[in-house]
């Protein structure tokens, strides 16, 4: 299965990519995610417990079922005051 991955705010910084195309056996959102984590630092950023995920532009949980070429977003929690 192929995806588009994109890094939004300090998660495209840390990485230096504002995405990339990943293929690979991908159920879920999560999947995706496990396949960056293994590629080991930086990527280990992705562990956050906080981490916020989309899935086609829309919010998402990490348990997301992905269809062939869709796009997966990872994003730090926006706060706001």
């Amino acid at each position: 299965m192929n995806v588009q991955v994109v890094y939004f705010a300090r998660y495209r910084e840390r990485l230096g990519l504002d995405g990339e195309a990943l293929t690979g056996e991908f159920a879920c959102v999560d999947d995706v995610r496990q396949a960056l984590l293994a590629r080991g630092e930086p990527y280990a950023l992705l562990a956050e417990q906080n981490l916020m995920c989309a899935r086609n532009q829309d919010l998402c949980r990490l348990a997301e079922p992905l269809e062939e070429g869709d796009e997966v977003a990872f994003f730090p929690p926006v706060t706001g005051g």
